[in-house]
């Protein structure tokens, strides 16, 4: 199937080998290069070549993916909205780690118990994005500012205060230095110019909120990390700081408009969204 054969080769494209393109696809490393060869025959071109380990795009599959990639993943999404679901079909929920091990992790515990058959994987907000845009997943929770793409829905879960994390009581009558998330990915730009009125400096950038808090923790620097990031790693109270000024991040749920007209996917986003506002920042900030 030819849309079969370029989902496989963007895939490809981003994970550079055949094993982990067959990992994110749920299929053997042989059936990923079984559509690759299919395509190729169906295009008559050679569109991959080894390199090394890795598999590298030649200059025809990279020309191939700049015209079809921007219009794969609607259409994709549009067969998604064709396919008939019944209360055995997987059903996957695509979230940022943070979100996830915070709180839709306990949410799912006992949500599985009603319908055991969903799955959850966790990536950055853009993949979110993607993934819901394209129906791989049936409903996407992202943190941040996201730009949502036409023909998706999405509804905002919470405000997540943002504090500081350190050994020792920060001075805020100063400028402070201090660790964060990495500010250039789209989704955490808007906390940039915030820190900055407060007075902080993000002088070190990471890749994991997870990392920041752990570097925080042991003191070698003030870091800023989301509210439920603390309470997942257990950072005691003594440990906690407000910050100068209140900086919030958004957690939005994602999800194509017609999977709501679904019951069983009708019944999940109302419980999630649910079980978010049990989890409502006021409540959040008295571990502060």
């Amino acid at each position: 199937m030819l849309l079969e054969g370029l989902e496989t080769l963007e895939v490809l494209a981003r994970e550079g080998t055949m094993s982990r393109a067959a990992s994110r696809l749920f299929i053997t490393q042989s059936a990923v290069s079984k559509r690759i060869a299919n395509l190729e025959h169906r295009l008559g071109k050679k569109l991959i070549e080894p390199d090394g380990r890795q598999v590298r795009l030649t200059a025809d599959a990279r020309a191939l993916l700049l015209t079809v990639a921007p219009t794969l993943g609607e259409l994709k999404g549009l067969l998604f909205d064709q396919l008939s679901t019944v209360d055995t079909t997987a059903l996957q929920i695509a979230a940022s780690e943070t979100i996830l091990t915070a709180y839709i992790g306990p949410f799912l515990q006992d949500y599985v118990r009603q319908d055991a058959h969903l799955s959850f994987a966790s990536h950055h907000t853009p993949i979110i994005v993607e993934r819901v845009r394209s129906g791989d997943a049936v409903v996407g929770i992202g943190a941040g500012q996201i730009k949502i793409p036409p023909g998706l829905s999405h509804r905002t879960l919470m405000q997540e205060p943002l504090i500081l994390v350190h050994h020792q009581p920060p001075d805020y009558r100063q400028r402070l230095a201090c660790l964060s998330i990495d500010l250039s990915i789209p989704s955490n730009r808007h906390l940039e110019p915030l820190l900055l009125e407060a007075g902080l400096d993000p002088v070190m950038q990471m890749n994991s909120f997870f990392a920041v808090a752990h570097i925080g923790r042991l003191g070698l620097m003030p870091a800023v990390i989301p509210l439920g990031v603390a309470d997942i790693m257990q950072i005691p109270a003594s440990q906690r700081f407000a910050l100068p000024i209140v900086i919030e991040r958004p957690i939005n749920l994602l999800f194509r408009p017609s999977v709501y007209e679904r019951p069983r996917v009708q019944r999940l986003i109302d419980c999630l969204q649910a079980h978010f506002a049990r989890s409502q920042p006021s409540q959040l900030k008295e571990g502060i």
